[in-house]
């Protein structure tokens, strides 16, 4: 039986987060999520279109000038089944947004991808609670599989020196980048210059593969 799924929005765009800021990217935005973060900007109830994963890929095809396909949502991984179908017939180098609870689904379609944006939930900003031990079981999928993974943490000034260890300590164990993204609301910072150095400093003293990078899209005024 042929999977169809419901995606929110197809757009080519820049890449605005994490160490690919900056590349050309075709966004394919799914429309569910299994967490629901205070600071989501995003409404997954309208505008949806249903596709086939063929239907899917004639859009793709369309495209040639990118680096690669952005899976974003929402999270990708709920529509495993989809994508299963869907990542066979792609010719591009894909790029997974994800908020690395969903271990197992990953190792479904491990072998279609390419590059891994895994965001960290700290409950200080998401409200989620404490969901570490998912990423590191999510990480280690990556990593047996030898796939670029990075860890992208958003934050506010609520920040736990607790979260900050435990992140830390993701990273260490595994040997991956930490990007660092304050939280925002549309264009403008939600966290002041002053919290953003005192973050930044204290995860750079007890690790030292951290980057700041804020949301770049937002900046530059583009989707």
């Amino acid at each position: 039986m042929l999977n169809k799924t419901f995606i929110k929005e197809i757009f080519e765009s820049i890449q605005g987060e994490g160490p690919y800021v900056g590349y050309k990217q075709l966004f394919i935005r799914f429309s569910n999520c299994n967490l629901n973060c205070s600071y989501c900007d995003t409404d997954f109830k309208s505008d949806l279109k249903e596709f086939t994963p063929f239907s899917l890929i004639e859009i793709v095809k369309k495209y040639s000038n990118i680096h690669s396909i952005s899976l974003t949502g929402g999270e990708p991984l709920l529509d495993v089944s989809f994508l299963k179908e869907f990542l066979p017939l792609v010719n591009k180098k894909v790029y997974l947004e994800t908020n690395g609870t969903l271990y197992t689904n990953l190792n479904e379609i491990i072998n279609f991808i390419d590059i891994i944006s895994m965001d960290v939930k700290i409950n200080s900003s998401s409200k989620n609670g404490d969901l570490f031990n998912l990423h590191q079981k999510f990480i280690q999928i990556a990593l047996d599989n030898n796939k670029e993974i990075f860890i992208k943490l958003v934050f506010d000034e609520n920040i736990t020196e607790e979260e900050i260890i435990n992140t830390i300590n993701l990273a260490k164990k595994n040997n991956i980048l930490i990007v660092l993204q304050p939280k925002m609301n549309e264009n403008t910072l939600c966290v002041s210059s002053y919290d953003i150095n005192n973050i930044l400093d204290l995860f750079i003293k007890k690790y030292d593969n951290v980057r700041l990078i804020p949301q770049m899209h937002k900046f530059i005024n583009v989707q």
